[in-house]
């Protein structure tokens, strides 16, 4: 795997540093509901501050703005506000919301010169967007010297073990709505894998028909819903058993303790997808269990994609597991074997 040159390697000292960081946090009413995107960002701008950097200027896209009222629902000011909660220093500014310029998504050069301005060197540590070829992560990358964050290099540095000769038995779990989303990735990690246990939505279409040239575990049993709703009426059948109509929305018991037998027996472990609809408390037990399983494993495990991230960080598991990734699509781009624009932009180290 490609190795860029590390922010480590910089002489920094009373120059003037741009950095993408990837402070794309989840939003409540306007309140940031999770901030673990901007305390990993964190390590990276401190070193250039300790090294003696004049100003470090960050930048970051949040959220999907379309219209002007999204403007001001996806403004920097309280991403801003926790960053500096956390760095109470003068010499670090943030930039409006980067994705308010059109050129942005883009890749336009000229927005790129734009964010370059008087900046001496470009740092890029946003590994959530390495996979966008955008001005702020591929343009501006080709126009100042370039060079890679720490958590962007650990990313590439977790991730990539997977790609490698790992510990068997290695065990791939996947989650979540669509099976075309997580395919390529699947195919090329799972033909690896000792053994690929599959939940969610993607259980049911790939019992319908497997695209993948290996077989996969499904589950033997569901938590079925009388309709897509939280408090829906709800009990635990086999997948022979569930009533005309009804929902999957949960993986069984028996298939909790099943997939969880074989990821506690496992030396390596990719998980990337929810059992089910874990957000509704009672259709969250599967997903539980497998964070668990994972969690308590003697395993170098990896755990990438927002909602199992999610899942593992709010059951208080994330320290109990080597690597919680914080790319989503880079995350599974990268592991598809595709070279990541962001990271291509920068010269090796």
């Amino acid at each position: 795997m490609r190795s860029p040159r590390s922010v480590e390697t910089a002489d920094v000292e009373g120059k003037r540093v741009l950095v993408r960081a990837d402070l794309n946090v989840p939003l409540d009413g306007g309140a940031i509901a999770d901030d673990t995107r901007i305390r990993a960002a964190i390590p990276t701008l401190q070193l250039l501050l300790d090294g003696g950097a004049a100003a470090v200027t960050v930048c970051s896209h949040l959220g999907r703005p379309k219209t002007d009222e999204d403007r001001q629902k996806y403004a920097i000011a309280p991403v801003e506000q926790r960053l500096r909660e956390l760095i109470p220093d003068d010499r670090l500014r943030v930039l409006e919301n980067t994705r308010f310029d059109p050129g942005e998504t883009k890749n336009d050069e000229g927005y790129g010169r734009k964010l370059a301005g008087d900046n001496d060197l470009y740092v890029n540590d946003a590994f959530g967007s390495a996979h966008r070829a955008h001005s702020s992560t591929e343009a501006v990358a080709h126009l100042l010297p370039a060079y890679a964050g720490l958590l962007l290099l650990s990313e590439l540095d977790h991730l990539g073990r997977l790609l490698g000769d790992v510990e068997h038995p290695f065990v791939l779990i996947a989650g979540g709505a669509k099976v075309d989303d997580k395919l390529a990735v699947l195919e090329n990690l799972g033909g690896r894998a000792d053994q690929v246990l599959i939940g969610g939505k993607m259980a049911e279409q790939m019992r319908e028909h497997n695209p993948l040239s290996f077989p996969v575990e499904l589950p033997v049993d569901v938590v079925a819903a009388a309709e897509f709703a939280e408090d829906a009426e709800a009990h635990a059948a086999t997948v022979d058993e569930i009533p005309e109509g009804w929902l999957g929305l949960d993986i069984g018991p028996a298939t909790a303790e099943a997939f969880g037998a074989i990821i506690r027996n496992a030396r390596t472990i990719f998980w990337n997808g929810p059992m089910g609809v874990f957000e509704w408390s009672r259709f969250a037990p599967g997903t539980r269990a497998i964070a668990e399983a994972v969690a308590a494993a003697d395993a170098y495990a990896v755990v990438g994609g927002g909602d199992s991230v999610r899942a593992i960080q709010e059951l208080g598991l994330a320290d109990s597991v080597s690597w919680v990734s914080t790319g989503g699509g880079a995350s599974l781009e990268l592991l598809e074997g595709r070279e990541l624009p962001g990271v291509a932009a920068i010269p090796e180290g």
